[in-house]
């Protein structure tokens, strides 16, 4: 499996910069997976394609404001730090740039000596284990000091950090959104939920390797990095319930999905579990627990168009996208969004 054989050309200008100022109002694909036909809504809309019986299962992982701007303590020299992932209370995994300048044994000093990092050690890809020092709260510390962790296809700061979050972020941990979410609103949650559709909330805490590109020919030796989840009891009872009903198991987003193809057994039971995670979803993968997908506009030859076309096949997949395309829709984090199931009917049809 070629990787070129998910290449799609995309104009630059139809990558959105700002999110919308009303999140339910983004545009709408509605794809048949089946038959690969093609509706165009809006996304407050989808409460048509929903079921009573139906489960619609949420990542309520929070973004930390994961970017940090420090200064080496001994030269001055500028220092920029993404934190990946904590690996031990005040041990974190971190992309540093320039990384040359952070051999082991550097110590970094953030927001005038507010936050102190010391370089510990080299780890996989030339990332940093960094131990953080500090007086109070780090939580605290990181929300005065650091700004929320963009994709780099986004040019400009947000003026409000609240719009890289999800209305239900719960968990801090993430390096970048679970975007799918970001088109919900309360009140349209609310009115999913009086409809009679169960809301399972499970957390996978988002690293940047689900956006590294694919640097390899063959799909199949693409390594996926870790990232680490948690499902609990009385939410896998949801989506197990609702699959014993004949209900459908509708995911909001790429990590949902992944989230929950992670912690089933082979006969698709969810279990209540925490672990890491290093699934890669590609076509010909069978989905034990997912029956539809609420998801963004993914990148080009990305893991993340690799696995809707698991979903839905490669050709319903670039078709679906050639049309996006075609009708200048928005694309990737603030963009607009797909609804992928089988038979999407509304309730009117």
């Amino acid at each position: 499996m070629d990787v070129k054989d998910f290449y799609f050309d995309l104009p630059e200008e139809l990558i959105a910069q700002d999110p919308l100022e009303d999140r339910s109002s983004s545009r709408l694909l509605v794809l048949d997976k089946d038959t690969g036909e093609i509706r165009h809504r809006v996304f407050r809309d989808i409460v048509e394609y929903l079921r009573p019986g139906d489960c619609l299962v949420i990542n309520d992982t929070k973004v930390i404001p994961a970017r940090l701007f420090g200064t080496k303590k001994d030269t001055g020299a500028k220092i920029e730090i993404l934190l990946l992932k904590r690996r031990e209370n005040d041990i974190w995994e971190t992309l540093v740039r320039p990384g040359k300048k952070a051999k082991p044994g550097t110590v970094i000093d953030f927001g005038e000596g507010l936050l102190t990092g010391t370089v510990i050690d080299t780890v996989d890809d030339g990332n940093r284990l960094i131990r953080f020092s500090y007086k109070g709260i780090f939580e605290e510390i990181l929300d005065q000091l650091g700004q929320m962790p963009l994709p780099p296809y986004i040019t400009h700061q947000l003026q409000d950090k609240n719009r890289y979050q999800t209305v239900y972020a719960k968990h801090e941990g993430s390096a970048a959104a679970p975007t799918a979410g970001l088109h919900f609103t309360k009140e349209l949650l609310k009115q999913i939920e009086d409809m009679g559709v169960k809301i399972a909330h499970v957390t996978l805490h988002v690293g940047l390797g689900t956006f590294r590109p694919v640097k390899v020919e063959n799909v199949l030796d693409h390594h996926m990095h870790s990232e680490f989840y948690v499902v609990e009891e009385s939410e896998a009872r949801k989506v197990n319930d609702t699959k014993a009903a004949g209900g459908r198991v509708i995911c909001v987003g790429t990590t949902s999905c992944r989230t929950v193809e992670s912690a089933s057994t082979q006969e698709g039971i969810l279990e209540a579990k925490t672990g890491w995670t290093e699934i890669f979803i590609y076509p010909g993968y069978r989905f034990k627990v997912l029956d539809a997908l609420i998801t963004n506009f993914h990148l080009p030859e990305s893991t993340l168009v690799m696995l809707v076309s698991a979903l839905a096949g490669r050709e319903h997949i670039l078709n679906a996208y050639q049309e996006a395309v075609k009708e200048r829709y928005r694309f990737f984090s603030f963009g607009d969004a797909m609804f992928i199931a089988s038979d999407p009917k509304t309730g009117n049809q």
